[in-house]
């Protein structure tokens, strides 16, 4: 067994003692390096990309263990050395022709970015058989933007051009960069698309640059060619609009395709039925899946319209996002009443699957608690012919407690099982809207209720919600929004034990506890925006999300009440509706976060939170569920899940869990994270967190926990870590570990612990997307 452990290490041994020089020819290099110096504003790892021959340590991590691999073959042709010469990588042997490409197209790229004088040359350093490359880049004075304006010789275009509100991408003082350039030819491309100049292209597009000025200036000029016929280029409006819904075979593409066919089958269609409705010639083959007030809704191409892209695109996103159709294909065409001005357009949709059976068992982790939580679920996703979604979900769990005492009520085992029911209507459903506003294709109406049951052995709990909820996006679905309109949760003990209600229910001497676990009422109303600046495909501009949050608990109960003439409890002081007292407070969020992109593979995040909540009126205590929390993997990472905070509050010493006390009514979070793509598939981060919880009142089971002006800064937890991703494309994991370097918990002479790394002062975490 000793000799087969060592084998390993024999080969590390190899790998390690092999030359990697040892398969390259006399009179022949090994490319061992490249530098690329410059005195540019480029980023280097940008300008690698235009390096033509990249040595075997281009590639992070593996380069040269895979060149020694590939070293360790013999020259045999035996399967072995055919497997290990696969795994590995052969030496790149240098080559003078590709490092004049190389240095070519580096110069290339600093003219395209407006360094019109640049200079390049190339400096090799040999040591034995290997060669180093530095490529020395000059760029000198960069050519600026002095002027930029539209010289368009058609003037409906011209004047098309000035009057559309958008922002070109030039501006005078900007560098005159080509990829500026292309993006404005792509700009005025979606212009000229959108106002119904159907065969328009970018490649019309062009500049006229004066740089005769000798002053590194440039006078920019923006013409479209001509059109063959030297006519001007005419201008397409939208004449009829077919709608073929619920057909079970097509050929068609979205798009101005003029090959788009239609294979329809007889049976399909030997009751066909066409309408006119709004406008549109709808046609319903046997499926008659979707009403007609649905297909119109979702079709931005009206009759007599200009043609648009944004339409064109708009309809094809609204028909492919409803659950009810499997497949959205459009097709435009020359009309035959004028095939010079007029166009036609085809859409064809496909019936979706209507129903939907899911069953799952799902692993989970709370604070180090493990548990599973199996679940069934059923949705029809056509209820009423209009793409209304309606689901159904049993589930349940059960928790395993780790480490638990027989005489540690709140750390026993438990298990839950409910139902939840929901059904979505793809408008608004609200009286008095116009009807424009009610039926506009980004909006909805969800409507839910649920029950959850939870047992423990020393007490039942259950849980009652059900929710109106309106969700709709604006300035082209940047901004989203949700609004909360009615939210209630009803929470209600049925059944506890004696020893549970004299340690716990009974105890005047922690009112956040007794809060929990009584009987409440919260009826909510919120409102949440959130404003997105989404990346463009390979730009290099910043990114931001920024979301805010507002919820007012209450409102409703107290209307009740007052009309009723309610008097308030005797024992608690509280008003009650139906018997159970109401909750009251107001709470709201608001968080921005922006990304830097330095390159494609490099970027630098970061994040600034803060919320606020305040009970009144009927409430001393906000409700537990809507209470801040700190820790986590989208929090301060450094602590796991609800383990920091509040304030300078020190948990109970011997206490493993501390939930309902490390919880606040203020947080304050900011965090940055450096990433660093190693591959397309992996992702290198470094962060650092900052933050905390704290109360505003002064609770007396949460000793230093209030937030005090003079005092807050001291009591900013800082924890730093790393992390790995997984980028798979349509999902990113995440891996983090995240270390204490400033605990605000213990003495303040102790609380700084950056250079006493400890395991228990540690928390991993496993996250879905990033963190922000």
């Amino acid at each position: 067994m000793k000799k087969y452990r060592l084998i390993p290490f024999a080969f590390i041994l190899i790998l390690a003692a092999c030359s990697t020089t040892k398969n390259i020819p006399e009179g022949s290099y090994l490319l061992d390096d490249f530098t690329i110096k410059h005195d540019t504003k480029n980023a280097t790892s940008d300008l690698e990309d235009f390096v033509r021959q990249q040595p075997n340590t281009s590639l992070p991590l593996l380069g040269k263990f895979r060149l020694k691999l590939y070293n360790t073959a013999g020259q045999d042709s035996t399967w072995l050395n055919k497997i290990i010469r696969k795994a590995g990588q052969p030496p790149v042997i240098y080559s003078a022709s590709q490092t004049q490409l190389s240095k070519n197209q580096l110069l290339k790229q600093l003219n395209n970015q407006g360094y019109l004088n640049a200079e390049a040359d190339t400096t090799l350093k040999f040591n034995d058989k290997k060669v180093s490359v530095t490529y020395n880049l000059r760029g000198g004075t960069p050519y600026l933007i002095r002027d930029y304006k539209y010289t368009l010789s058609d003037t409906t275009m011209q004047r098309i051009i000035n009057l559309i509100p958008m922002k070109p991408y030039i501006a005078k003082g900007d560098m005159f960069d080509m990829d500026m350039l292309e993006e404005e030819r792509v700009r005025v491309n979606s212009i000229m698309r959108n106002v119904g100049y159907y065969n328009f292209s970018k490649e019309y597009v062009y500049f006229k640059a004066d740089t005769t000025h000798n002053s590194h200036e440039v006078d920019l000029f923006l013409d479209i060619y001509p059109a063959k016929d030297s006519l001007p280029y005419p201008r397409y409006r939208i004449n009829n609009v077919t709608v073929i819904s619920g057909i079970n075979s097509l050929t068609s593409r979205r798009g101005g395709d003029d090959s788009g066919q239609l294979s329809t089958n007889r049976w399909f269609f030997r009751n066909a039925d066409t309408t006119e409705y709004k406008g549109i010639k709808i046609i319903h083959g046997r499926n008659n899946f979707l009403r007609n007030s649905t297909i119109a809704r979702n079709n931005y191409m009206r009759k007599g319209s200009w043609f648009s892209d944004y339409a064109l695109n708009g309809t094809f996103e609204a028909y492919s996002k409803m659950g009810a159709i499997k497949q959205a294909n459009i097709s435009i065409t020359p009309s035959p009443e004028d095939s010079t001005r007029l166009l036609d357009a085809t859409i064809i949709l496909l019936p979706a699957n209507a129903h939907w059976f899911k069953a799952g068992l799902d692993g989970t982790n709370s604070a180090g608690d493990i548990g599973v939580a199996p679940s069934v679920s059923y949705q029809h996703q056509n209820l009423f012919n209009g793409g209304e979604q309606f689901n159904i979900k049993l589930k349940g769990a059960y928790e395993f407690i780790a480490g638990k005492k027989d005489d540690d009520l709140m750390n026993q085992n438990y298990y839950e099982y409910g139902i939840e029911t929901g059904l979505t209507f793809p408008m608004f459903l609200f009286p008095w809207l116009k009807k424009s506003w009610r039926e506009q294709p980004s909006a909805s109406t969800r409507i839910s209720i649920g029950l959850t049951n939870q047992h423990r052995a020393e007490y039942t709990r259950q849980f009652f919600n059900t929710t109106l909820n309106y969700g709709w996006a604006t300035k082209r679905n940047r901004l989203r929004h949700a609004l909360d309109l009615l939210d209630i949760n009803y929470i209600r003990m049925p059944w506890v034990s004696h020893r549970f209600d004299s340690l716990y229910l009974s105890n005047s001497n922690n009112p956040l506890l007794r809060e929990s676990y009584r009987d409440q009422l919260v009826s909510r109303t919120a409102y949440t925006a959130t404003l997105v600046n989404s990346r463009r495909l390979n730009s290099l501009h910043p990114t931001y999300t920024l979301r805010g949050s507002i919820e007012v608990a209450g409102a409703l109960p107290r209307l009740a009440t007052t009309i009723n003439g309610a008097k308030p409890d005797e024992e608690t002081g509280q008003k009650k509706i139906l018997g159970v007292a109401y909750a009251e407070y107001i709470k709201g969020s608001i968080e921005y976060s922006r990304t830097f992109y330095f390159s494609k593979i490099h970027s630098v995040a970061y994040r600034i939170g803060l919320g606020m909540a305040h009970p009144y009126g009927n409430s001393d205590v906000l409700p537990f569920e809507r209470r801040f929390f700190a820790g986590g993997a989208n929090s301060i990472r450094g602590w796991s899940t609800r383990s920091l905070g509040p304030g300078s509050y020190k948990r109970p010493e011997g206490t493993r869990s501390d939930f309902v006390n490390q919880t606040g009514d203020m947080k304050l979070e900011f965090s940055i994270e450096n990433r660093y793509k190693l591959t397309s598939l992996f992702e290198f981060a470094q962060f650092i967190d900052a933050g905390n919880i704290w109360t505003l009142k002064d609770y007396e089971n949460q000793p230093d926990g209030q937030f005090q002006f003079k005092d807050f800064y001291k009591e900013i937890a800082v924890s730093y870590g790393l992390g790995i991703r997984f980028d798979l494309g349509f999902l990113l994991l995440r891996f983090d570990a995240g270390m204490q370097a400033y605990d605000p918990g213990r003495d303040q002479s102790k609380r700084f612990v950056l250079f006493k790394p400890r395991l228990n002062r540690m928390a991993w975490h496993f996250g879905i997307g990033y963190p922000f």
